[in-house]
């Protein structure tokens, strides 16, 4: 299960407000690269079949099963402050980080290390 700040919750509906059906969630993946392993992707979509959908505090949250084996339990929170604004992913299965702040491994998938692309 995914979690999200009263914030990151406020934040996507509005954001999603207006939309049409296929940019009515948010999708949360994960995609092999970046420097640890595995890097974080958000985006607005619509919900899929094969999809593990939640509806988090009147949020929609899409996630694929095979990016959920790797972030269960993580929240999504979003930070507005003097270094800058956007949504960051707390990651309790992430043994290890970037500095970029998108890129993690878990203990016991390294997944593919390249370059993290921010």
């Amino acid at each position: 299960m995914i979690t999200l700040t009263e914030s990151a919750a406020d934040k996507l509906r509005e954001m999603i407000a207006g939309r049409g059906e296929d940019e009515s969630a948010l999708r949360i993946y994960v995609k092999p690269g970046g420097c640890t392993g595995f890097s974080y992707g958000m985006a607005l979509d619509g919900p899929k079949d094969t999809d593990l959908k939640y509806e988090i505090q009147g949020v929609t949250v899409v996630v694929d099963k095979e990016s959920l084996s790797l972030i269960d339990g993580s929240e999504v929170d979003y930070v507005d402050n003097f270094d800058g604004s956007g949504f960051r992913i707390m990651n309790p299965n992430a043994t290890s980080t970037c500095g970029c702040g998108s890129s993690f491994r878990t203990a016991d998938q390294a997944g593919q290390p390249g370059a993290c692309d921010v």
